[in-house]
């Protein structure tokens, strides 16, 4: 029996640092390109200019994987003045990365401002924006996009007069190819519900170990379909609701506010799965409020990946559905683990209260992490 805390301990331990790793992802550059009446071009980007210029190879999931590691961290406590200073050594290099063009000619650029955000919490990324602006050529009939594999993943969007906003996820290394500039991009309903099919999956697995946790939350304490399945669903029709009021508007709210209570939701899971063995009736209720909560997380991706006009309800649909699925596999890989134990006289034991031990520890880690309780 006293190997059970110790088991459970050193999950939460390895789990925590499993969190910590997240916390340090790198996420994909924002070029948002704005095509004026007299030819002249706005690139305003959105992007982490510390893993710029510590030089982070996109090679490593997080921050804390490269050998530049110290440096990035030091550049995280640097005043907007200097980190601008450090940022501009290195800024022909990386404009020289920022592969856009028109027709057979490479944009040239201009850096005309910079806004980087004061020093915050040091443990989450601060994202700067820069302002750049040029000239397309006379005559130009088409605009490529490529951004340099060095620095990792990017989401392109354009904005063209009397045009609807083209916006594209470019895995790393990924090219657009020419696209029309007198037209807008022609779209296809299979292509629009295959795109946002796979960003609502890889949303889930793998980048959204929160949700994760969440759902396997859930299923620690189901040791039959029908508690797991009442859960599932109040969860599904909860952060589908908020996903689509969110997309359209209708409701708001602060990620500062959003992703701290999200942290809270997995802790209350998982605790809930220590001190009871059966599904109350109040679970689902909560689960549902929780499921609002995530469904703001969901459209702060779709905030990032932009939205088409013409296929809206189609995008915003197959997000949800790719989310879904994301969540199924995350419970098929969970039942073939631990799914055959259930009916073990030890199963609760051994995996169900260590396991919620280990998910309630990264839990809390996340929520005073993101509430700015915990630093760099």
């Amino acid at each position: 029996m006293r190997r059970l805390p110790l088991f459970g301990f050193a999950l939460a331990f390895v789990l925590s640092f499993v969190a910590s790793v997240y916390a340090h992802e790198i996420r994909p550059a924002i070029f948002e390109l704005t095509l004026n009446e007299d030819r002249s071009f706005q690139l305003d980007v959105s992007a982490n200019i510390e893993a710029i210029v510590a030089d982070i190879g996109s090679e490593h999931e997080d921050t804390s994987e490269s050998p530049n590691a110290q440096r990035y961290n030091e550049l995280r406590t640097l005043e907007p003045a200097a980190l601008e200073e450090a940022f501009r050594a290195v800024a022909p290099d990386w404009l020289a990365a920022v592969g856009l063009s028109f027709g057979d000619s490479t944009a040239a650029f201009d850096i005309a401002g910079m806004t980087i955000p004061e020093v915050g919490d040091t443990e989450l990324a601060r994202l700067s924006t820069l302002q750049l602006t040029g000239m397309v050529p006379e005559g130009t009939q088409t605009v490529a996009w490529a951004y340099a594999s060095r620095y990792g993943a990017s989401i392109l969007r354009i904005n063209r007069p009397g045009q609807e906003q083209f916006a594209q996820f470019f895995n790393t290394g990924a090219e657009s190819g020419p696209m029309d500039l007198s037209v807008a991009e022609e779209r296809t309903f299979w292509g629009t519900v295959s795109y946002y099919l796979y960003q609502g999956f890889v949303h889930i697995i793998p980048a959204g170990l929160d949700h994760i946790l969440f759902v396997l939350g859930l299923f620690l304490l189901s040791q039959s379909w029908k508690p797991l399945l009442a859960q599932v669903t109040a969860f599904t029709i909860a952060h589908t609701i908020t996903l689509a009021l969110s997309v359209n508007g209708v409701v708001a709210l602060a990620p500062s506010i959003v992703e701290p209570l999200i942290a809270l939701s997995i802790v209350y899971v998982a605790v809930e799965n220590i001190l009871t063995q059966k599904l109350h009736i109040w679970r689902p209720i909560i689960v549902f409020l929780f499921g609002l909560l995530h469904g703001m997380g969901f459209a702060g991706v779709l905030g990032e990946v932009g939205l088409p006009a013409d296929y809206f309800a189609t995008a915003l649909i197959s997000f949800n559905v790719g989310v879904e699925i994301g969540q199924l596999a995350v419970i098929a890989i969970a039942f073939a683990l631990v799914g055959w134990f259930m009916r073990k006289s030890w199963y609760r034991r051994l995996i169900v209260i260590p396991a919620s031990l280990g998910i309630a520890a990264m839990g809390a880690f996340w929520f005073f992490e993101r509430t700015g309780f915990i630093g760099a």
